[in-house]
C-alpha cells in the first residue's frame, strides 16, 4: 500500500487547529472565581479604600484607589458604596475624596 503524503495545507491547517485548541484551554483555564460577598467582607473593602484614601492625601479615580489598596475595582466600587452610606467620602471631577 501506498502512503497517503500531507500537503503542507493540511500540515499547516492541523498545527493551527492545535494552536487554537491550547488558546482555548488558556482562555477557558482563568475563569472567574467566584467570591462570596457579605456584610463583613464588604466592611473590610470599605476599610481599605479608606486607608488607600487617607494614605494619598487627595482625591483619586477608582483605578488609583485599587492599585493602592490592592483590591479589585468591583471590590472598590463595593467598599465606596459603604463609605458612601456612612457619608465619609465624596466625589468630584470623576475623583473620590475623603471628607
Amino acid at each position: 500500500m501506498a502512503e497517503k503524503k500531507t500537503t503542507t495545507k493540511e500540515t499547516a491547517a492541523k498545527k493551527t487547529t492545535a494552536a487554537k485548541k491550547t488558546t482555548c484551554k488558556k482562555a477557558c483555564a482563568t475563569k472567574a472565581v467566584a467570591v462570596e460577598y457579605n456584610a463583613e467582607n464588604v466592611g473590610f473593602k470599605a476599610g481599605d479604600v479608606y486607608q488607600a484614601l487617607a494614605t494619598a492625601e487627595k482625591a483619586l479615580t477608582v483605578k488609583e484607589i485599587a492599585k493602592a489598596a490592592k483590591i479589585s475595582e468591583e471590590e472598590t466600587l463595593l467598599g465606596m458604596g459603604w463609605l458612601f452610606k456612612e457619608g465619609k467620602i465624596t466625589t468630584a471631577e470623576g475623583k473620590v475624596a475623603l471628607i
